[in-house]
């Protein structure tokens, strides 16, 4: 993460030799001049380290440095002070002061007393900035290669891990894109430093742009505190761009700005910030056929695509279901309080022959569903869903107007799987017309639903919609 660092001293040429001990290209230093109101400022900054003269914490500064500490991401704050009594350390301590130190020690003390402080701080707030929770650990060795496809895939990733250069991973959606580029940034040199990733179809086109560059205090309405976008929280380590397809052109444009200069301006400001990160994408479309539609500028595409990666689809890789089944079985046992060990032939053959749309996370779903559902210890082909298992789906008004149609072989089933059965064929017929009749728009499609926009993506991944199939044609809008 790129750290932030604030000087508010009275005394100009301690704030110069305090801006040059501080330099390096991990931080970014500011100095306030204007100090009225110093407390309240800092507030509404994104920082994580302040240095500030003691004649500037005087009345109410003491309360304001205390209601500053509640903050969750509340910056370390360094007192500068040649005298001070008992009293005083007591006072600046017991406000939520953490170090205070003499301006008159050498530069060489100073500066390692100030960078030791920075370093600690770093290690508390690298975990309370995380973007969306971390996978768990992953590495290559993790994916199962019986397949050839897989196999021959396999081969080549521990050299990708190992450069430095940009990543773009294509495949079908649930093929498990993120899962790789977090297995490449755990086995690369940057594995020491964050792995941040944003799904760039996930929000609206508005807060997309912030959520990855950040932005100043004002810089839009609502914007009450400044906030550090993903590429600062990836600072030397790996931003992951999921769905990169979906990204508005105006943002490409600042994207490949970064990939030439490793530049960023925040929304709101007109600095520049240097970052040094690592950039993987992912997308499921065809960009190649993007490009040629102008929905995809082909000078990022050329950047991104220094190293491509081809995820193969489940039903190119089925030696390897068998493995992945057990695994997965084993996997959620504890995390879902089962006690399924195994799978019959039966069921297993039925996998097999299933075409997989929704690649490896559908079958993850398929498997957690039929260990909640199992009744034994082991996963049998009645454990199946209907769409899996080639049974009749049911068709409510059908059996509404005639229960004599209702299918005997549903009535084997408990009521709990049945009506989960129905509620997940309501669901896919709902969310497609409703993304029909709101042209694939995603907020407004959400905000009718009552969810928000990165629920009703993933329920549309577990159904293979994608939204481009909503929008209108060209010519027949």
């Amino acid at each position: 993460m790129l750290s932030r660092i604030t000087i508010a001293v009275t005394e100009a040429g301690l704030q110069e030799k305090l801006s040059k001990l501080l330099k390096n290209p991990d931080t970014v230093v500011e100095s306030l001049k204007d100090h009225r109101r110093f407390w309240k400022k800092i507030s509404r900054k994104t920082c994580d380290l302040v240095v500030v003269s003691s004649d500037l914490i005087q009345g109410k500064a003491l309360d304001e440095i205390h209601s500053l500490r509640q903050l969750p991401d509340a910056p370390l704050i360094v007192v500068l002070s040649e005298e001070t009594s008992d009293q005083q350390r007591a006072h600046f301590i017991s406000a939520g002061c953490d170090t205070i130190l003499n301006p008159t020690l050498s530069n060489r003390k100073l500066g390692s007393a100030l960078n030791a402080i920075l370093s600690r701080q770093r290690k508390v707030s690298r975990p309370i900035l995380a973007v969306r929770p971390k996978l768990a650990e992953a590495d290559i060795g993790d994916f199962v290669a019986e397949s050839p496809a897989m196999s021959k895939f396999i081969k080549i990733l521990p050299r990708v891990a190992k450069s430095d250069s940009s990543v773009l991973i294509l495949g079908e959606t649930g093929v498990g894109k993120e899962r790789l580029a977090h297995a490449l940034h755990a086995e690369s040199p940057r594995n020491a430093g964050p792995f941040i990733a944003i799904h760039c179809g996930a929000l609206p086109e508005s807060l997309l742009e912030s959520e990855l560059f950040g932005h100043e205090q004002g810089a839009f309405t609502g914007a009450t505190k400044a906030r550090r976008g993903c590429f600062e929280l990836a600072h030397q380590g790996t931003i992951f761009l999921d769905e990169i397809g979906e990204m508005p052109l105006h943002l490409q444009s600042k994207l490949l700005r970064i990939l030439e200069s490793r530049e960023i301006h925040r929304v709101g400001s007109e600095k520049s910030v240097i970052v040094d990160v690592r950039i993987m994408a992912a997308t499921n479309r065809d960009l190649e056929a993007e490009v040629q539609a102008k929905q995809f500028r082909r000078d990022l595409y050329y950047r991104l695509n220094v190293v491509s990666l081809m995820v193969p689809p489940l039903r190119e890789r089925i030696k390897d279901i068998s493995q992945l089944v057990y695994s997965y079985i084993d996997y959620l046992g504890s995390r879902i309080g089962c006690d399924v060990s195994d799978i019959t032939g039966e069921a297993l053959e039925s996998l097999y022959n299933y075409s997989w749309p929704g690649n490896v996370r559908e079958l993850i779903n398929v498997i957690e569903r039929a260990m909640l559902l199992c009744e034994s210890d082991f996963i049998t082909i009645d454990d199946l869903p209907e769409s899996i298992t080639g049974t009749k789906e049911i068709s409510l008004q059908e059996i509404t107007e005639d229960p004599s149609a209702f299918p005997k072989e549903w009535l084997q089933k408990s009521l709990k799987e049945a009506r989960r059965n129905v509620l997940e064929q309501f669901e896919r017929s709902y969310l497609t017309s409703l993304l029909t009749s709101t042209k694939g728009r995603i907020g407004e499609a959400a905000k009718r639903a009552g969810i928000d926009s990165r629920s009703l993506f993933d329920k549309m991944k577990l159904y293979n919609l994608n939204k481009k199939d909503f929008r209108p044609k060209e010519g027949k809008r």
